[in-house]
């Protein structure tokens, strides 16, 4: 009887210090959910970076856009085609009109290439030279005036001087005046276009190209 009363102790000591089994599935099901979770938040940060991307790039390129947009020249769609000459109101000048208007060897102002204040030529039998004249000095960008009891360009900012042609005459600008093409259109307008050839004044290459 003690023998059996001694074998009944030593199992229920052993039971007692047995490891206790964990339920596998319970395991893969907490797992299971920390994994969605953190896939979840995975998405959702992504999601928000995109949007915090997707905002700051409209942001900066609505501020750069009329930033870059500022330093670009005002071009009034004279490329190859060529741009009709404007007055100083912005109309339209049309070519009979004008020279009934001018004396011979005239030289009067018009809106160019650009919106360039350009010289258009009118020769002594009363038709338009073929080419036009830049009006911006090549020294400092002053508009320089002709003056006709000089036969010559004369700049009032530094005393550039250039001859009927645009050429230099007297420094310190360093270039001629810049050319433009100058025809009238079948409808009798006037119509600047591109000097892309060779500058006949000085037989090199046209500077402002």
């Amino acid at each position: 009887m003690k023998v059996l009363s001694i074998l009944l102790a030593m199992a229920a000591s052993a039971a007692a210090f047995a490891p206790t089994q964990v339920a596998p599935r319970s395991v893969t099901t907490v797992n299971m959910a920390a994994g969605e979770g953190t896939y979840i938040d995975e998405e959702r940060r992504f999601v928000m970076n995109l949007i915090l991307l997707g905002s700051a790039g409209v942001t900066v390129g609505g501020l750069a856009v009329p930033y870059i947009l500022f330093f670009v020249p005002p071009g009034s769609g004279g490329g190859g085609g060529g741009v009709t000459a404007k007055d100083a109101l912005g109309n339209e000048i049309i070519a009979k009109e004008y020279l009934a208007s001018k004396l011979a060897n005239d030289r009067s102002l018009a809106q160019g290439l650009k919106g360039d204040a350009t010289y258009l030529i009118v020769k002594e039998d009363k038709t338009f030279e073929s080419y036009g004249l830049n009006a911006v000095c090549t020294h400092l960008g002053c508009v320089v005036p002709w003056s006709a009891p000089n036969n010559k360009f004369m700049c009032p900012c530094h005393g550039s001087q250039y001859a009927p042609d645009g050429h230099v005459v007297r420094g310190p600008a360093p270039l001629p005046l810049a050319l433009a093409h100058c025809n009238v259109s079948d409808d009798d307008k006037i119509v600047f276009s591109t000097w892309t050839e060779d500058d006949f004044r000085t037989g090199s290459k046209a500077w402002w190209n």
